[in-house]
């Protein structure tokens, strides 16, 4: 048991270091393309912070494990909303103000709508995984088009906020090094924790489905816990959020795509009957709480307390089932 353990810890702690890595050399890259701030926030940054996820979904799947991909897209977006705005919201009350924000509430919705109608019939097939791939690089086109039409000043915050953390000293040459080296430790951690997962999930008898929603998807959330506390100490609370939605959006339409198109079966049952609700449950109270109906949303430490006693609830309650 050792070494499964160990080859997940050590899995993690790569993870979040060349994730990191390869956000910024992508980010630097993108800039120094002329890139705007918005797209590279929206599109680049949201993309690579989900690589994780993503590899290790398609990994899993082509080792014959897509429980374990599956449990990770949707457990994540759990811990997403509960663990980590709970965490940050708790530290510094969150206020969002942005108008793209708000653009990017009813997109999220839709791929949850659109991905509980897929897998309402308990089944993640190949044509699911192509349709939800699909909707992928529609939200990716979207979100380009938005970051170069859709809001050109710097009125709103998260644009200010975007061009603080991208990096624009970093030569062409170092961003290419960066982006590659981080890509290439990406894949290798995820292969070793998803070896590590799995062999945990065996020894114990739990599920790679439970392993998946739980262990992974807490490790694989934590480079967004890491980036939105430190928005929210920064002041930049739209950014905060907005690595939480950008995140949820790739996970339900990009992570959750690849064991259907890798290795399409039967979905377990209690996925649409206790995960994917509560995931929905999560998404409405984020949506109260951060919308902002009549002025600028805000998640006061309250409401942060209230998400991260949601998700202990419902990690006691993942850890009871032991399914």
């Amino acid at each position: 048991m050792l070494m499964p353990w160990l080859a997940i810890i050590g899995g993690f702690v790569l993870l979040m270091w060349s994730a990191e890595r390869f956000v910024r050399g992508a980010s630097a890259l993108a800039h120094n393309l002329g890139v705007s701030a918005l797209v590279i926030g929206m599109v680049v940054m949201g993309f690579g912070t989900s690589l994780p996820e993503m590899l290790i979904s398609g990994i899993a799947a082509a080792n014959g494990n897509p429980a374990l991909g599956i449990g990770n897209a949707i457990g994540s977006n759990i811990a997403n909303m509960g663990l980590v705005l709970g965490i940050t919201a708790i530290i510094m009350p969150l206020s969002v103000a942005s108008g793209t924000l708000r653009r990017e509430y009813p997109i999220l919705f839709a791929a949850i709508f659109l991905a509980g109608v897929l897998l309402g019939d308990g089944d993640l097939s190949r044509l699911d995984g192509i349709i939800l791939f699909g909707g992928f690089f529609l939200t990716m086109g979207w979100m380009i088009w938005v970051g170069m039409n859709g809001c050109k000043s710097d009125e709103d915050p998260l644009v200010a906020e975007l061009k603080t953390e991208i990096p624009s000293t970093m030569s062409t040459g170092t961003a290419v090094m960066w982006g590659v080296l981080g890509l290439t430790i990406l894949v290798i951690s995820s292969r070793l924790l998803v070896w590590g997962a799995v062999a945990v999930a065996h020894s114990l008898g739990v599920s790679d489905l439970a392993i998946g929603l739980s262990v992974v998807a807490i490790g694989t959330s934590l480079p967004e816990l890491a980036a939105s506390v430190m928005s929210a100490l920064k002041g930049e609370d739209d950014m905060a959020v907005g690595n939480v939605l950008g995140s949820n959006m790739f996970n339900l339409l990009a992570v959750l795509a690849l064991p259907g198109l890798i290795m399409p079966g039967k979905l377990d049952a209690v996925v649409m009957q206790r995960d994917f609700p509560i995931m929905v449950g999560f998404t409405i109270a984020l949506f109260a709480m951060a919308y902002g109906f009549r002025g600028p949303g805000r998640i006061n430490r309250f409401e942060g307390g209230l998400l991260l006693l949601g998700f202990v609830a419902y990690m006691i309650w993942l850890g009871s089932g032991l399914v």
